[in-house]
């Protein structure tokens, strides 16, 4: 448990936050700082090829220890932090022997991670809780999976009696901001299925994600010198935010919906008088609702601007990402020999649909079928973020038991 307390605090204390706003690729420098570290401790590991390229990516390789003709595994999570909350001199603390208490956040009191709004916390007394010191979020999501995978590296290379196939660990930049797989070299990664681990709750095991659109509206008004713009001006900006102020406050929205039930949601508006810009998020269970709701929104939009007969408009649809479980169903035995994992990890396994998308729904789709595993991160994107070290045990000792139980029914 030291050296996994250890490895941890040591990689949140590294800026790795991405930049939505960059064109670049990985979208910030500062996240190779990690990835060159993690591929220098491998290869002192003893795991020779691991390297990271020029995108930022880190491939190793742990060599099978079996002789039998085992799938190739692909362990993967991000170095990236959330650009919701600053990820600079992070300063993790550890609180040994959690209690059950409010935990105050020293660096600012004002920041409480309460056992009412996280009530996870209840069920983690005894553990031992690393948080943040309050000015910014921790990074455990996904410094914990990175944790984990190392960890378990380096367990699996000073132990060759524990029989396992050949395993690939991956590392990416950019999860955060959308962009984790898009320089992925798919054939050098060579594996057959894959398993991230950038998962919550003790137990969890995510296989069915939302299916994602983006969608960006650009709305062209009339420019005129406002002191003689009467019967000319065609205001953008107006149209936009009427248009904006149209959607439903009670229903389609993230903010009143949970569950199973999809929405759309504005993410970002911008412009002036003369052009103006609002780009939204189109998210549900179904992929075939996507094209449902951008049609609601589209007519919504003409509706707006049939108002406003000299204005023009663009609306610009954009695939993100697929509900994994299209592709999994394909593949029962990935998500069954996880849940016999963690099962024999001593955990019972949780599964409830994700409302969001992970690399692994990215990686479904390029032929690696890739469900998600828990790593213990909570309250993510947030000075409130927290983890249980035991969690994150747990998630080694699971990870032993998935590779011996690929070898052992290969």
């Amino acid at each position: 448990m030291k050296q996994l307390v250890e490895r941890f605090m040591r990689y949140v204390q590294i800026d790795t936050q991405s930049d939505p706003e960059s064109e670049s690729f990985p979208s910030t420098e500062k996240q190779k700082d990690l990835s060159r570290k993690l591929a220098q401790e491998l290869i002192e590991m003893g795991i020779t090829d691991a390297h990271m390229d020029e995108w930022g990516y880190v491939y190793a390789t742990i060599p099978a220890t079996t002789q039998k003709n085992v799938p190739v595994i692909c362990l993967c999570s991000h170095v990236d932090t959330a650009p919701d909350c600053s990820g600079m001199n992070v300063k993790p603390i550890l609180h040994k022997a959690y209690a059950g208490q409010d935990i105050v956040l020293p660096d600012d009191p004002t920041q409480i991670i309460s056992v009412k709004e996280h009530p996870y916390l209840s069920e983690k007394i005894g553990d031992d809780i690393i948080t943040a010191s309050g000015l910014t979020l921790l990074g455990a999501d996904d410094k914990a999976g990175v944790a984990v995978i190392m960890e378990l590296a380096d367990t699996l290379i000073k132990d060759p009696s524990i029989q396992h196939g050949k395993i690939r660990i991956l590392f990416t930049p950019d999860e955060e901001v959308g962009r984790g797989v898009e320089h992925v070299d798919m054939q050098k990664l060579g594996a057959d299925f894959g398993y991230t681990l950038d998962g919550s709750e003790l137990g969890s095991l995510e296989f069915e994600t939302f299916s994602a659109d983006g969608v960006e509206v650009i709305v062209h008004g009339v420019i005129a010198h406002p002191g003689s713009a009467k019967g000319k001006l065609v205001n953008a900006i107006k149209i936009v935010s009427e248009f904006v102020a149209a959607l439903p406050a009670t229903e389609w929205a993230p903010e009143v919906t949970e569950g199973r039930t999809g929405f759309v949601h504005p993410t970002d508006i911008k412009g002036g008088a003369e052009s103006a810009s609002v780009k939204f998020i189109i998210r549900d269970f179904d992929t075939y609702k996507l094209n449902e709701y951008e049609e609601r929104l589209h007519g919504m939009l003409k509706t707006v601007i049939s108002k406003y007969p000299s204005a023009t408009y663009e609306f610009k649809v954009k695939e993100q990402y697929r509900n994994m479980r299209e592709i999994l169903d394909e593949h029962p035995q990935v998500v069954d020999f996880a849940k016999e994992a963690i099962i024999a990890a001593g955990i019972n396994p949780i599964s409830n649909p994700v409302r969001g998308g992970t690399d692994g729904s990215r990686f479904s789709f390029m032929g690696l079928p890739c469900p998600n595993l828990f790593t213990g991160e909570m309250a993510l994107h947030s000075k409130h973020e927290f983890v249980s070290v035991q969690d994150m045990e747990k998630s080694v000792d699971m990870l032993i038991e998935l590779v011996k139980l690929w070898e052992r029914k290969s």
